[in-house]
């Protein structure tokens, strides 16, 4: 997630959703190198703001959050009693970019597990009345773990929900050559990530829309 200046003065909500909109990628630490590669860019945490206010979301998850800057979209778009179930490895990134979630006053939507996001998907699904509770659901985690993450969200968005697989395009990888001269890392994830678009292509739960914003944004709509 992009992390974003804090000031120290009291921050409205209507300056935090400007934030959101316009204000350019600032890391919160300075933190550079392999793991600026986690950010959400600005314009896809504008579209799923914009995305989840057109579907009246309330009831929502999240895994992969880093230092919170799609959740802090998500946390101003669901209404004051709505709720996001997030998760991620590492607690310490996420208390980064707290406080500007707690000056906009979401904080209290935010219910954070640290730890790997299975075991806690696998509770969630053996009791069935989470079935089909989840209005939207973002990932942005590992992708090698991503047809895992299907297998067990699918039960739980409603028919008629929303699940949102970031980094489909893959830095653009998934339509290059065999022979590309790609980085290591865009390599060696290249093939989960093309695994789960062919997954997600022919799964007929579901009826998808791939966007080029960001690093490629695959919304998946259940049908059934």
């Amino acid at each position: 997630m992009v992390g974003l200046l804090i000031d120290p003065d009291p921050v409205s909500v209507s300056e935090l959703d400007y934030v959101i909109k316009i204000l350019p990628i600032v890391d919160l630490t300075g933190m550079s190198g392999n793991r600026n590669l986690m950010t959400t860019s600005a314009d896809e945490g504008q579209f799923l703001n914009m995305l989840l206010k057109l579907i009246n979301a309330k009831n929502t998850m999240e895994i992969g959050v880093y230092t919170g800057y799609s959740l802090l979209a998500t946390a101003l778009a669901i209404p004051d009693d709505g709720k996001i179930l997030a998760m991620d490895v590492n607690r310490e990134n996420y208390e980064l970019g707290l406080p500007v979630i707690q000056k906009a006053g979401v904080a209290h939507k935010i219910d954070f597990k640290e730890g790997p996001a299975l075991p806690v998907l696998d509770q969630l699904v053996e009791d069935e009345k989470n079935h089909g509770s989840f209005d939207f659901i973002f990932v942005d985690a590992d992708k090698d773990n991503y047809l895992n993450y299907h297998k067990r969200l699918i039960e739980l968005v409603k028919v008629g929900g929303l699940i949102g697989y970031d980094n489909t395009l893959w830095n653009g990888s998934v339509v290059a050559p065999p022979d590309a001269p790609l980085r290591k890392y865009v390599r060696y994830y290249r093939d989960f990530v093309m695994e789960l678009n062919k997954a997600l292509a022919v799964d007929p739960r579901i009826e998808i829309c791939m966007l080029p914003v960001g690093d490629g944004i695959t919304l998946c709509r259940r049908v059934k």
